[in-house]
């Protein structure tokens, strides 16, 4: 039997012993089931079509979600350890306190999307699409996030420790008061970009385009 348990409380979200995981997951999404705190564990939902889903506190470690559709779904909080998101759609997708460690999101779209305090810690990120993205207080310590757009991002206070972004782009993103210690700025496109009382000690910066980038008081 195909079920959805609710890992809170034990009770059954939705079952139908003719689907499968992935099509039982589409179809709650389908008729706006709410699926808070279901357990996905490792759930395989590959190119699944789940477009303003709730999976707020959704646990979904080690989950397969590679070319899904996840455009303005509610993850507060959801527990992505590991999951795979190589190249899904998560525009507009709200992430806030998400727990996003060792996850895959290379080649990732994540326009507008909303990463306010979230936990990113050795997170592939190179080739993201991040584009006016809130990681406003994010944990981004040795997070990849080579090749990155990160233009117009919000940075503000967010730990970027030891974190690669050799060929980012950074134009006009804010990093004010951000941890940049040992971080990889290589070639990194900094133009406009709000660096004030962000900690560069240590950083790579070789190459990298700091044309009228605020980097004024304690920024090494």
């Amino acid at each position: 039997m195909t079920k959805i348990i609710n890992y809170k409380t034990d009770q059954v979200i939705i079952e139908d012993d003719n689907l499968s995981l992935k099509e039982l997951v589409e179809k709650a999404v389908k008729n706006n089931i709410s699926l808070a705190y279901a357990n996905l564990y490792k759930a395989n939902l590959e190119n699944a079509f789940l477009y303003n889903a709730n999976l707020e506190y959704a646990y979904l470690k080690n989950a397969d979600l590679k070319n899904a559709n996840l455009k303005n779904a509610n993850l507060k909080n959801a527990n992505l350890e590991n999951a795979n998101l190589y190249n899904a759609d998560l525009q507009d997708a709200y992430l806030e306190k998400s727990d996003l460690k060792y996850a895959n999101l290379e080649n990732a779209f994540l326009f507008n999307a909303n990463l306010k305090k979230a936990f990113l810690f050795n997170a592939n990120l190179t080739n993201a699409y991040l584009l006016n993205v809130n990681l406003e207080n994010a944990y981004l310590y040795n997070a990849d996030l080579k090749n990155a757009e990160l233009k117009y991002a919000d940075l503000e206070n967010a730990n970027l420790e030891n974190a690669n972004l050799e060929n980012a782009n950074l134009e006009n993103a804010d990093l004010y008061n951000a941890n940049l210690v040992n971080a990889n700025l290589e070639n990194a496109n900094l133009k406009n970009a709000n660096l004030k009382y962000a900690n560069l000690y240590n950083a790579n910066l070789f190459n990298a385009n700091l044309e009228n980038a605020n980097l004024k008081k304690d920024t090494f």
